[in-house]
C-alpha cells in the first residue's frame, strides 16, 4: 500500500514538472519598451470643464387638481401631449350631477338629455402652456378634490449637483455639455440657466442645484433619466495646440524636445496656456513647422524560448 502511494506521488510530480516546462517554453513573455515618435503643433481647441452627474426633471412640475369632487367623465389629453392655457384636460360631473344623470338615464333619452343641457359638466383646465407627463385617470373614476389627476411640466431641464469646491466655477449662460447613460452616442448641448442659493448636505458634501436647459429637447428626452453634465469653464477655438505628453517641465518652465540636425533633439523652452490635460495651447516657442520629439511606452514581445525538457536526452556541447 506504502509503495503504490509512493508511486502516485512521484508520477503526480513529474507531470507538474512537465506542465511546468511546458508553459515556461510557450509563454510569450514581454518588455517595457520606449519608442519615440515625432509630432507637430496644429491648429485645434481646448474645452476646460467641470463634470458632475444629474438627472432630468420638470423646471416647474404642476399638479392639476379639480376644485370639485366628482366622477370623470373624459380626459381629453394623453401623456407627452403638449397644452396651451386654457386648453380643457378633462371633463366631469360634479357628485350632484353624476346622480342626476344617472337617475335620468334609467328613465328615457329625453330626460338624460334634458338634465345634461341644463346641468353642464365642468371642465378642468390648463393653467400654463405645457407638456402633459403624468394622466392618473380614467372616464368613470370617482375623484375628490384633493387628487391629482393631470400634472404638467413647462419644461425640462437637467438638475446637477455640484459641490462646494466646484460652485465657484459654474456662471449663468455658460455652454454645457449633456450624455444620457440611456443614449451614451448622443451629446446634447445646453446652457446654465439657474444656479442655487442655498445649499444641501448630500453624505457630509455640501452641493448646490444647478439647472441646465437644454437647447434642443429630442423626442426621447424623459423625466427621471440620468445624464452626466460637463460645464464648460474656459474654451478655446483656433489655437495652437500641442499633445500634453511633448510639454516638460524645468523646474516650472515648459520645454519641449525639438527634433534637430541629424536628428538629433534639441531642448527649447516654450509659452504654455490653457490646457485639458491632454492637449496644450501653445503661446510662442513654436510653430507648426516644427518636429517635436515625443516618448511613448509599449510593450516588446521577446522571442519564445524553446524550452527544454529534462527527460529528454541532452547532447554534449563542445567546450
Amino acid at each position: 500500500m506504502i509503495q503504490h502511494k509512493a508511486k502516485l506521488f512521484f508520477v503526480i510530480a513529474a507531470l507538474l514538472i512537465i506542465a511546468a516546462v511546458f508553459f515556461h517554453g510557450c509563454n510569450p513573455r514581454s518588455k517595457l519598451g520606449i519608442r519615440k515618435d515625432v509630432i507637430s503643433p496644429g491648429l485645434g481647441e481646448i474645452f476646460v470643464t467641470v463634470a458632475t452627474t444629474g438627472v432630468i426633471e420638470p423646471q416647474n412640475r404642476l399638479e392639476i387638481k379639480p376644485s370639485i369632487a366628482g366622477r370623470i367623465d373624459k380626459v381629453m389629453v394623453r401623456e407627452g401631449d403638449i397644452v396651451s392655457e386654457g386648453d380643457v384636460l378633462v371633463w366631469m360631473s360634479s357628485t350632484e350631477r353624476a346622480a342626476l344623470v344617472d337617475a335620468a338615464r334609467s328613465q328615457s333619452d329625453e330626460v338624460l338629455a334634458y338634465w345634461e343641457e341644463v346641468y353642464k359638466k365642468t371642465p378642468i383646465v390648463s393653467p400654463i402652456n405645457g407638456e402633459v407627463i403624468v394622466r392618473s385617470i380614467e372616464p368613470g373614476q370617482t375623484i375628490t378634490a384633493q387628487d391629482a389627476v393631470i400634472v404638467l411640466s413647462d419644461r425640462l431641464v437637467i438638475s446637477a449637483q455640484f459641490d462646494e469646491t466646484d460652485i465657484g466655477k459654474v456662471k449663468l449662460g455658460q455652454k454645457a455639455f449633456i450624455t444620457l447613460d440611456a443614449y451614451p452616442d448622443v451629446k446634447i448641448e445646453g446652457t446654465v440657466d439657474h444656479l442655487a442659493y442655498e445649499s444641501e448636505i448630500v453624505n457630509n458634501v455640501t452641493i448646490y442645484d444647478v439647472d441646465i436647459l437644454p437647447d434642443e429637447v429630442p423626442e426621447f428626452l424623459r423625466s427621471g433619466m440620468s445624464v452626466m453634465v460637463e460645464v464648460v469653464e474656459e474654451a478655446k477655438k483656433d489655437i495652437l495646440v500641442i499633445s500634453s505628453i511633448a510639454v516638460h517641465y524645468d523646474g516650472k518652465k515648459p520645454f519641449v524636445m525639438i527634433k534637430g540636425q541629424n536628428d538629433a533633439a534639441q531642448k527649447r523652452y516654450i509659452n504654455t496656456g490653457l490646457t485639458d490635460g491632454k492637449n496644450t495651447e501653445i503661446i510662442s516657442g513654436i510653430s507648426e513647422n516644427d518636429n517635436v520629439f515625443i516618448q511613448t511606452a509599449e510593450y516588446l514581445p521577446q522571442k519564445k524560448s524553446a524550452g527544454t525538457n529534462p527527460f529528454m536526452p541532452q547532447r554534449n556541447k563542445k567546450k
